[in-house]
């Protein structure tokens, strides 16, 4: 059970999850994680039971359940995926690719696999940034104008391809690479599972991973089954209605 005299170290070490919440308050649970938290907080000035509040809530897994989007518009999940999932693809890979880069410089000659987990997490940013990029700028805003087009409030959009499904087939490869990438990332950390002897850093990193995974299935499942569908339903009624 997390007191306020347990060590930073020893709460991120038992919950990886808790680094986060570390990491809002500015506590070093890493170089200086042997120090109690009640300690550490009167250092910073900081409420130790809010921060007790926040490590619990880390620990039990509170977070906020995904909404139901079947009965959503078009425009309504493109908003929610750019608002919910894009943004936290792009926090997430600036927080997580320090920390990689951290890790392989410490525990790399040790562990060489994380040293490629973080060649493996440098090449998934790149490439899902670059996605991302192409979703906001080409695809989604023609979604967004296609819906309200056949809503009647706009004129049909102009596109860059010659059919939606295009576009949409390049999308469906590229959420196969980076599954494939953290899939491979997930074998090679035997399921993100910190080496025996790393520091709480790695613990964190792995944590990270695993999150930033199940994030980025919902996200491909809302594209892939609920968002691309529609997009192509709605480009054949537009073709209908002509």
């Amino acid at each position: 059970m997390t007191t306020s005299q347990s060590t930073l170290r020893s709460i991120a070490l038992a919950q990886p999850a808790t680094i986060r919440v570390f990491e809002r308050y500015n506590l070093d649970y890493c170089c200086g994680g042997n120090r109690p938290l009640a300690q550490a907080c009167a250092e910073k000035g900081l409420d130790v039971d809010a921060v007790l509040a926040g490590l619990a809530d880390a620990a039990n897994g509170n977070r906020p359940v995904p909404p139901d989007m079947s009965g959503a518009t078009p425009t309504e999940i493109v908003r929610h995926i750019v608002t919910t999932h894009h943004m936290y693809v792009t926090s997430e890979l600036a927080r997580l690719l320090p920390m990689a880069q951290k890790v392989a410089a410490k525990h790399g000659p040790n562990h060489p696999e994380l040293e490629e987990l973080e060649a493996q997490l440098a090449q998934l940013a790149d490439e899902l940034l670059a996605h991302l990029w192409k979703e906001e700028i080409i695809l989604f805003p023609y979604v967004v104008a296609q819906d309200a087009s056949l809503r009647g409030n706009a004129d049909a959009p102009h596109a860059c391809f010659a059919t939606v499904e295009s576009p949409i087939a390049a999308m469906v490869q590229e959420h196969e690479g980076a599954g494939a990438l953290l899939a491979a990332m997930r074998a090679a950390t035997g399921g993100f599972t910190p080496p025996v002897g790393t520091c709480p850093t790695v613990a964190g990193l792995l944590e990270g991973l695993d999150a930033f995974e199940r994030d980025l299935h919902r996200h491909i499942h809302l594209e892939n089954n609920l968002l691309f569908p529609m997009a192509i339903e709605m480009e054949k009624r537009a073709l209908v209605a002509r």
